[in-house]
């Protein structure tokens, strides 16, 4: 049968066996499936990479991935783990006790409260606990609060879940933070959950204690589940504190789970650990989802999660320490952009201008109506990529991300300012 026929088949009445016409259409995808959006942050970064493999000197702010190799100690705690047998065999679906236990210490500390191992899951990354956190918590018809800008990967977990995103819009004007007054209006009968991530992707934002205090007791007061993303969270500056939703209001402990991973903070993107923290009765139940999904996560990559978690912190402190200056630089240098309005990002490795006052004008015969309008002609004109404001629910935005060696985020927006000024 030639693909055209099985295409056929699968649209057009049938006779059963039984002489019975069948006249239900299938689609080759599952709807559920088909639904989903490519993520526009590795679509971009793919682009930028197949251009410069073509030839062109394609500078890339997309990926939001350390540039930095992973620390030397959590290396060599790999090759030692690969040469042990007990390695090479299946493990706990939750994760190693070493690993758990590690974590578990970890978030006592940042949250004040006593972590137990067992309200902690391994994940084959961070994406995987955004996605298993959201299918054990909602049902379809329920409704999650996304304040917006927000993380491409988010709004899609929770509608593979059944359930629907609400986002809420907070611009430049008020820092990309939302207000309480914005979530309660964005709050209905359904309203399952509230999500945040502080330090913020796409927008570098860190919410002060204030903020987390304010909308957390919102949160408990009408009975909302937070789910907080908080990857990011070694990576904050100019003395702006990291604050734990659990710290600041530790009677949401029943209510909240902490999501987090090693691949911002330690360099380690394609090791692929990342975990959920949360009441026993979801981390179990989310784990017996896992056990049917993936099983458990690498154990040579969950070995060298012990020794991030458990070694030396000064390797950390020095990617962090560059980061701070690159940010420092790149929001120099956008500030310079016509038409850029660049707020100064507190944490991560990103910063998102306001690109708004350079739309609607052409470039090189190119009529400019949207952020990817201009995300595109950046990229094929100045050869620079960058990520357009609509794939993080926030049109008339560009976001940058400046984990890249200093050259060339100078060079990178050197070529946007010169477009742009033409």
């Amino acid at each position: 049968m030639t693909t055209d026929d099985a295409s056929n088949s699968a649209t057009s009445p049938q006779t059963s066996p039984h002489g019975a016409e069948h006249t239900a259409q299938h689609a080759r995808i599952s709807q559920r499936v088909e639904m989903i959006q490519p993520s526009a942050t590795l679509a971009v970064d793919a682009t930028a990479k197949a251009l410069k493999a073509a030839g062109r000197p394609v500078i890339g702010f997309g990926a939001g991935e350390p540039d930095f190799p992973t620390p030397a100690h959590i290396v060599e705690e790999a090759v030692q783990a690969a040469q042990d047998p007990r390695n090479h065999r299946y493990s706990a679906t939750g994760g190693l006790p070493e690993l758990k236990q590690a974590l578990a210490e970890s978030f006592s500390g940042s949250t004040g409260l006593e972590i137990d191992p067992a309200q902690v899951l391994v994940t084959n990354g961070g994406k995987q606990a955004v996605f298993q956190t959201f299918a054990t918590l909602l049902d379809p018809g329920d409704e999650v609060i996304l304040p917006a800008p927000y993380w491409t990967t988010y709004p899609e977990a929770i509608r593979q879940a059944g359930a629907t995103e609400v986002p809420v819009l907070a611009g430049v004007e008020q820092n990309y933070v939302p207000t309480v007054e914005q979530l309660e209006a964005a709050r209905t009968e359904r309203t399952r959950a509230l999500l945040l991530c502080s330090p913020s992707n796409p927008t570098g934002v860190v919410l002060t204690p204030e903020q987390v205090t304010e909308i957390g007791r919102w949160a408990l007061e009408h009975g909302i589940w937070v789910v907080t993303d908080e990857i990011y969270q070694a990576l904050t500056y100019d003395q702006m504190p990291f604050t734990s939703v659990l710290k600041a209001v530790p009677e949401l402990a029943e209510t909240t789970v902490l999501l987090g991973g090693v691949a911002k903070s330690f360099a380690m993107t394609g090791w692929r650990v990342g975990w959920m923290v949360g009441p026993t009765d979801v981390i179990k139940a989310a784990t017996n989802l896992q056990s049917h999904l993936t099983s458990h996560v690498n154990n040579i990559a969950q070995r060298a999660a012990v020794a991030a978690l458990t070694g030396p912190s000064e390797p950390v402190e020095e990617m962090r320490v560059a980061f701070d200056r690159r940010r420092r630089l790149i929001v120099e240098k956008l500030a310079q952009v016509p038409g850029f309005t660049v707020p100064t990002p507190t944490g991560a490795f990103y910063a998102f201008p306001d690109v708004s006052q350079a739309l609607g004008r052409t470039i090189r015969g190119r009529t400019i109506t949207t952020s990817t309008d201009l995300a595109t002609v950046i990229l094929e004109e100045g050869e620079v990529a960058a990520v357009p404001g609509e794939a993080f629910g926030a049109p008339g935005h560009l976001r940058f991300s400046y984990a890249l060696a200093d050259d060339d985020i100078i060079e990178g927006i050197d070529r946007v300012i010169a477009l742009l000024s033409e």
